[in-house]
């Protein structure tokens, strides 16, 4: 297949989402309330920076 190159870098990219969605899907499942916090998604997601504000563009533009 002459036009797939980089096709393992993607791979390895989706196939983290899937995992890191699915761990989520779990943590979500065994939840008692209707909506999980921010923080537990974060801990879930292993999110350790800044969160962007909410109304701020998609990189952190205004």
């Amino acid at each position: 297949m002459g036009g797939m190159r980089g096709g393992g870098v993607q791979d390895a990219v989706a196939l983290a989402e899937i995992e890191l969605c699915g761990e989520l899907m779990i943590v979500a499942s065994t939840a008692s309330g209707e909506r999980l916090s921010f923080a537990v998604i974060d801990e879930v997601l292993r999110v350790r920076e800044a969160r962007v504000p909410v109304g701020a563009g998609c990189w952190g533009e205004e």
